[in-house]
């Protein structure tokens, strides 16, 4: 197999919930706007990846963490992997993300970032415009309503295939120049 036909896809977790982020808002001036804060603990983690030569990324939602949701999250990228092709998946060294979670998958690989780098992962970028875009100085009701406006978060992110590549593309991942 070539480089040519390797996608370079950057994947990471991240928890939303109800202890959300205050962000700055826009007001008349000598106004102080409220903005609020909740104090229930009901969480989401978002299993995200991201292929920014190709502008798409996939993703899971769920209440935890662990070995065989990220085996079902890598399922999802190994199914967008076009045939021929093979995904190289970069990621943190979590508990979870041992080395034998894409043994079963014969169209990606793994690569594990040096410990203490989340600067090096560029979907930790996303986590950031996730929460300033569409999810900062909103309360949530429950567990679902999380999870729906964290679905709707990323959708929205995805929405434009221009802004995936601009945000995750990094020099040092162009494999055929």
């Amino acid at each position: 197999m070539s480089l040519a036909q390797v996608d370079i896809w950057f994947q990471d977790e991240a928890r939303f919930g109800q202890q959300n982020t205050t962000t700055r808002l826009w007001a008349r001036r000598g106004t102080r706007p409220r903005a609020v804060r909740q104090q229930q603990f009901d969480y989401a983690y978002l299993f995200g990846s991201v292929c920014p030569s190709r502008g798409i990324g996939e993703a899971i939602v769920v209440p935890w963490v662990n070995k065989e949701i990220m085996i079902e999250h890598l399922q999802q990228v190994s199914a967008m992997t076009q045939k021929g092709r093979h995904a190289v998946v970069i990621m943190d060294g979590a508990g979870w993300h041992t080395e034998d979670i894409a043994d079963r998958f014969e169209n990606i690989s793994i690569l594990k970032l040096p410990p203490y780098s989340p600067e090096l992962n560029p979907i930790e970028q996303v986590w950031s415009w996730l929460r300033q875009h569409c999810l900062a100085n909103q309360s949530f009701r429950d567990y679902n309503d999380i999870v729906d406006k964290v679905c709707a978060a990323w959708n929205q992110f995805l929405a434009s295939t221009k802004r995936v590549s601009r945000m995750c593309s990094r020099e040092w991942i162009n494999l055929t120049s």
